[in-house]
């Protein structure tokens, strides 16, 4: 597509300052590559990515589809954040042995713990297939006829693409669906935990301090690839041996300074940084405070429990950082939009893109675009919250209506697809252990309790005391016999009846006018995107993140939040023992670690004013699937781990600001520090290669 350029539009400053943007590794030459050396990055576009010889890209994992890791020794040891690996984490823990209170260390390879389902997954080539995928496709088709088109031409690239037999393939629209890119992978499902510091160090500041600075968090957590003799991705077996990487990341001892480069290799979930002005404003203000209330009335439940119980602590750890999650970084980024005054700037950059137009002869072509978007999210607004909502209540915040969901969608297979029932009735099964195995009956009640009022005027708590699904091998009995039996079960149950009517709506009725009325603005947000490129073609535009691997640079920053208030960009082990609070599940610090404080024995671990450093600020461009991407730096080796960003700077998924959007990095030396000093397992820092890059 000659038209696409990898250039940015929303960012008004110089090109030789350039930060912000998500950019495709395998695009990188050019004014990427002059840009990150204006930023002081010494790296070529082929260091980073090569498809022919070892690069960084080979030491960049997705791990579990949701983060990202990076291979660190030549033994296939590989670190994430801790809460990327906290499910792993909790899955191991019990009040015997509580990993996620405790910690856990393996000092030998027998040690590490196998993770089923677990795995990290390798890009081994990038390709354009733009031109195959869109073969076909014309303007007389419905959106519709295109899509089937475009999905008819993507499976046959899957299916002739050129790799290995252990090797995949997957194909992924990038720029609103106006150019394809394949992806060759190598998906390694034998992932083994390794090490992991406790709650009180990889969770530190816990709900207060997430997405704020200074940070104090040590998120971390350590695990090993294992793959067949031949190195190739294999199921667990005991006979895997250690991966032998393409590429491993050395570490820097010497750590960062303010106005150091940055770069932030990793798969970002989504962004939308082309939305119009009636899209965001709709977000911010409607879309998003009703979501924030009904995790806010879930979570006013679950704290409270938690708080009250070491065994519910355990069983709702995982769930409640789920949660709690998503609730702060809508509040953040409503907070950051307003402070930014991103809509109001983003109408007068409509302004000069309706100029642009009638400048260019394009306004028959395009002048209808923006008109439209107002009419369209004007009559999509209520469907979406209803169904934002529905999600929220029904399968993110209760168990009980979730089960019963899960349970509605069994009943339509048995329905609709009889002979596919066995299949669907056992992975419902192995859903409701998965819930049972961290479930309380009286959380999850006062959950209920909390979230469905704000849903619906229809509530009625009983349900719980006359339901089965409530007690496992009660919810099992209900599943026993053929499909008939099975449904009329489910049918007398009394949570099913409750739940039955409302999820029923949501099939028949609200989602199918969401996905009406989202596919009619996904087509023009498509058309948009064409538009902007043909009206402003001497702009900058990077496609949108959507879970495939990206760089991001930058530098180390500071920055003020607020009138009067300057963050600097480092914070250090001093500011952990200022925050502690004896017993407080947020800021308690394990009395080794202030036993190491008190003593200053920090190792080779120190800055050069003799304190540890524990996180950093940077204007690197991340959001969510960045937590466990490594910050490195301008030799190509890593200083830091990727974990959060800044309470305003969440708005960076539809409007980065690089007056006040930073990133947030636990400094591997803290990581090193915590390896060595604390946890005592020397023989992992010996794995790796720790280099002096400033001292050269």
């Amino acid at each position: 597509m000659k038209y696409i350029k990898i250039l940015f539009l929303f960012l008004f400053i110089q090109v030789s300052a350039q930060q912000g943007g998500m950019w495709i590794p395998s695009l990188l030459e050019g004014m990427n590559e002059q840009e990150m050396k204006s930023l002081g990055g010494k790296l070529t576009a082929k260091d980073i990515y090569d498809v022919n010889n070892s690069s960084l890209k080979d030491a960049i994992g997705h791990f579990n589809g949701g983060c990202t890791s990076e291979v660190i020794s030549p033994k296939g040891l590989i670190l994430t954040n801790h809460h990327c690996g906290f499910g792993q984490i909790q899955s191991h823990s019990s009040l015997e042995n509580d990993y996620l209170k405790d910690g856990f260390w393996a000092m030998t390879q027998k040690e590490e713990l196998p993770n089923n389902g677990l795995f990290v997954e390798f890009i081994v080539r990038i390709d354009d297939v733009t031109k195959q995928a869109l073969a076909g496709v014309n303007d007389t088709m419905t959106e519709r006829e295109k899509q089937s088109t475009i999905d008819k031409n993507i499976n046959q690239l899957i299916k002739s693409a050129k790799k290995e037999d252990w090797q995949l393939a997957k194909v992924r629209p990038f720029y609103k669906g106006n150019q394809y890119f394949l992806f060759v992978t190598e998906k390694f499902e034998d992932v083994r935990l390794v090490g992991a510091p406790p709650s009180s160090i990889g969770k530190f500041g816990s709900d207060t301090d997430n997405w704020v600075f200074p940070r104090h968090t040590g998120d971390f957590s350590l695990f090993r690839i294992y793959a067949d003799k031949n190195n190739r991705p294999a199921k667990y077996n005991k006979d895997n041996v250690p991966y032998t990487p393409k590429h491993f990341l050395p570490v820097s001892l010497d750590g960062v300074e303010e106005g150091d480069f940055t770069m932030v290799f990793g798969f970002p979930g989504r962004t939308n940084e082309y939305l119009p002005a009636t899209a965001i404003k709709h977000i911010t203000q409607e879309f998003n405070p009703s979501n924030i209330a009904i995790r806010e009335a879930a979570l006013k439940e679950i704290d409270a429990q938690m708080k009250a119980s070491d065994a519910i602590r355990i069983k709702y750890a995982s769930k409640q950082a789920r949660i709690a999650n998503a609730w702060k970084k809508w509040i953040g980024e409503n907070l950051g939009i307003k402070k930014s005054n991103a809509i109001e700037k983003r109408k007068a950059f409509e302004t000069t893109f309706n100029k642009a137009l009638k400048e260019k002869g394009l306004e028959q072509k395009y002048g209808n675009i923006l008109p439209e978007f107002e009419t369209l999210y004007k009559d999509f607004a209520n469907i979406n919250i209803k169904r934002r909502n529905f999600i929220e209540v029904f399968i993110v915040t209760n168990e009980l209506m979730q089960m019963a969901f899960r349970a509605y969608q069994l009943e339509q297979v048995a329905l609709n697809k009889p002979e596919d029932f066995e299949k669907a009735k056992a992975s419902y099964i192995a859903r409701l252990k998965g819930i049972h195995k961290n479930y309380d009956v009286n959380v999850d009640k006062g959950v209920f309790n909390n979230v469905l009022p704000l849903y619906t005027k229809n509530v009625d708590a009983s349900i719980y005391n006359k339901t089965s699904l409530t007690d496992l091998d009660k919810a099992l009995k209900l599943l026993e016999g053929d499909a008939k039996k099975v449904v009329k079960n489910l049918n007398k149950d009394a949570a099913y009846q409750y739940a039955k009517p409302m999820v029923a709506e949501f099939y028949a009725k609200i989602n199918p006018e969401f996905q009406h009325k989202n596919q009619a603005i996904a087509a023009l947000q498509k058309k948009y995107m064409k538009a902007l490129m043909e009206a402003l073609p001497n702009a900058r535009y990077f496609p949108d993140a959507n879970s495939t691997l990206r760089v991001t640079y930058g530098q180390v920053r500071g920055y003020a939040p607020r009138d009067a208030v300057y963050y600097n960009p480092v914070s250090y082990l001093d500011g952990v023992i200022e925050k502690y609070v004896p017993g407080d599940y947020e800021f308690d610090v394990p009395k080794k670690l202030r036993d190491l404080y008190d003593a200053k024995d920090y190792g080779q671990y120190a800055d050069k004013n003799g304190k540890v450093p524990v996180c950093f600020l940077g204007t690197n461009h991340t959001t969510g699937g960045n937590s466990g991407s490594p910050a490195i730096d301008a030799n190509g080796n890593l200083v830091g781990l990727n974990f959060d960003r800044v309470w305003e700077g969440t708005m960076s998924d539809i409007n980065y600001d690089p007056e006040i959007c930073r990133n947030i990095m636990v400094d591997l030396r803290y990581v090193l520090f915590i390896i060595d000093k604390y946890a005592g397992a020397k023989h992992l820092i010996d794995e790796m290669k720790l280099v002096h890059p400033k001292k050269k």
